[in-house]
């Protein structure tokens, strides 16, 4: 069974940074475009960055010029790297990848920005 495990998230002050990761694993034959997505409390789970299998990635304003996916696909792994993180960047984490033609979402991760 093929699946998606993130790890990275946590707590981290206001400015801060983190790296989340998201590894896939199984019997895998094709990975396409993968996602990070987020979640905060009480709001709709929104696209934060995407990127395809050569590296054209594409990010949500809110987030632009602070974070930066990148993927390795010999260890098939999507990072996100998040910088300057704010108060409202608290939600959970989740990714996702299109793994042998199939939409996979991983379990997701929290990320908590406060002082």
């Amino acid at each position: 069974q093929v699946q998606l495990v993130e790890s990275g998230g946590g707590l981290v002050q206001p400015g801060g940074s983190l790296r989340l990761s998201c590894a896939a694993s199984g019997r895998i034959f094709s990975i396409g475009n993968m996602a990070w997505h987020r979640q905060a409390p009480g709001k709709q789970r929104e696209l934060v960055a995407s990127i395809t299998k050569r590296g054209s990635s594409n990010y949500a304003i809110s987030v632009k010029g602070r974070f930066a996916i990148s993927r390795d696909n010999a260890k098939n792994t999507v990072y996100l790297q998040m910088n300057n993180l704010k108060s409202e960047d608290t939600a959970v984490y989740y990714c996702t990848g299109l793994i042998n033609l199939e939409n996979i979402w991983g379990q997701g991760t929290q990320v908590t920005v406060s002082s």
